[in-house]
């Protein structure tokens, strides 16, 4: 519920008067005196998805932008406001969307100060960082809340749909920015955490499982960066109560540049790049799914004439948009071919895998786990490691499969690999590690 206030001239005011009249509004009006202009402030409740017809309606009669007042409160009862509620609520004009004033202010109120913003950031990269190395879920989930990010990205999406410079310039160098404040920060964290022996510096990350969910993205990780970021636009732009904290933890932004950094800080570039090519697609799914779900909600510039494309594109009003769009479509293009040979590559490992322990002398094995690391292309690494977990039973000998895995991969797929076999003994659950295998 929504209570408006609105200053209408005295010239206006019957015309007013007769579009609330129309709508069935119920209103108080108080005699204002000032030194600009006689008339008065009309004030009257409506459901939250009444007031952008409502306010249109009154721009339509010549009432302007000067002093409009739009606030939310709990519940209002006045003669009408039942049959309101029923007609914008649950009727035939039912409607989620709220005003481009209130989404904008929305908007603005998400992202924090500078100075918060930033030391957010931080804080979140070495907690993400501290829970990539701990493999711990629960920390990891913590510095996704902490994290500022999505916000940001919001409000830049916003002011993009809005043709709100500001806020454009505000969201996105926000969000970039930030990204790379959270990738130092983890680099600078993971580096003194390796140096200063808390943890090994032998340890191999890639084989910490909250690392390896962060350096292997796959399609659903495409996917689910778009619908939380419609998620949280949708959120933004509508009645429907979501929660921004959902959206945060969905995308997982800070883990995955914090993932980077801790490539980074032990020397291991395919780990840096894999989860690289995670937060850039994240960012542009937010980026692309909130552009989508505000145009498609009907947010446009205030100045926008419906039905004339050609009136209304012009370098000035949508080069920013057009940037941003071409970008967002080259990383998603970029990744989802990087993505697709992946996802390719993987079906022919665990096909591969199924196929040699098929044989009968592996009928006692157990097939738990195939794991592929991101493979880069060959820009920094010619080799892919890939683990193979299974289970056997208790100190029963297989000496010769990994290097039978190995080659039998290395025909199927035509590239250079490091195979690794994990044995999980099925009596006392101990795990066994030989190779890689040569």
């Amino acid at each position: 519920m929504r209570l408006l206030q609105v200053f209408v001239p005295d010239d206006t005011r019957d015309e007013a008067l007769q579009v609330l009249e129309g709508e069935d509004i119920d209103y108080v009006l108080t005699a204002e005196n000032s030194d600009r202009d006689n008339g008065d402030l009309v004030t009257f409740p409506v459901p939250t998805q009444a007031v952008d017809h409502v306010l249109t309606s009154l721009r339509e009669i010549g009432i302007d932008d000067d002093f409009i007042v739009v606030s939310s409160i709990e519940t209002a009862r006045t003669p009408r406001i039942d049959e309101l509620e029923e007609r914008y609520v649950s009727g035939e004009e039912a409607d989620d969307s709220i005003t481009r004033e209130e989404i904008r202010t929305r908007a603005l109120n998400m992202t924090p100060s500078r100075v918060t913003y930033y030391v957010m950031t931080v804080l979140s990269a070495i907690v993400a960082t501290a829970g990539l190395l701990l493999d711990s879920p629960a920390i990891v989930v913590g510095s996704m809340v902490i994290a500022p990010q999505v916000s940001a990205a919001l409000t830049g999406t916003v002011g993009l749909v809005l043709d709100d410079r500001e806020m454009v310039r505000s969201g996105l160098s926000s969000l970039a920015i930030g990204l790379v404040v959270a990738i130092v920060s983890a680099f600078a964290f993971a580096w003194l955490v390796r140096f200063s022996g808390v943890i090994p510096s032998t340890i191999d990350i890639t084989a910490i499982a909250q690392v390896q969910n962060r350096i292997s993205p796959g399609l659903l990780a495409l996917i689910v960066g778009f619908c939380a970021g419609a998620a949280g636009a949708f959120g933004l732009a509508t009645a429907i109560p979501v929660s921004l904290v959902g959206v945060m933890i969905a995308v997982a932004l800070i883990p995955a540049a914090a993932a980077v950094g801790i490539g980074l800080a032990w020397g291991h570039l395919p780990v840096a790049l894999g989860a690289f090519v995670l937060v850039a697609v994240n960012a542009a799914s937010i980026l692309l799914a909130g552009l989508a779900v505000f145009w498609y909600l009907g947010y446009r510039p205030l100045d926008w004439t419906s039905g004339t494309l050609r009136g209304n594109v012009s370098w000035d009003r949508v080069g920013t948009l057009a940037v941003v769009l071409v970008l967002g479509i080259v990383v998603i293009t970029g990744a989802g071919i990087v993505l697709g040979q992946h996802v390719a590559f993987d079906n022919e490992v665990n096909e591969e895998v199924r196929s040699v322990l098929s044989d009968a002398e592996y009928d006692r094995l157990e097939l738990v786990e195939v794991r592929a690391e991101f493979n880069d292309g060959g820009l920094v690494s010619d080799e892919t490691a890939v683990t193979v977990v299974v289970q056997r039973p208790a100190d029963y000998p297989y000496p010769n499969l990994a290097e039978r895995l190995e080659t039998a991969l290395e025909d199927r797929t035509d590239r250079e690999l490091v195979v690794t076999v994990e044995y999980v003994d099925s009596a006392t659950t101990a795990n066994d590690t030989t190779g890689p295998s040569q």
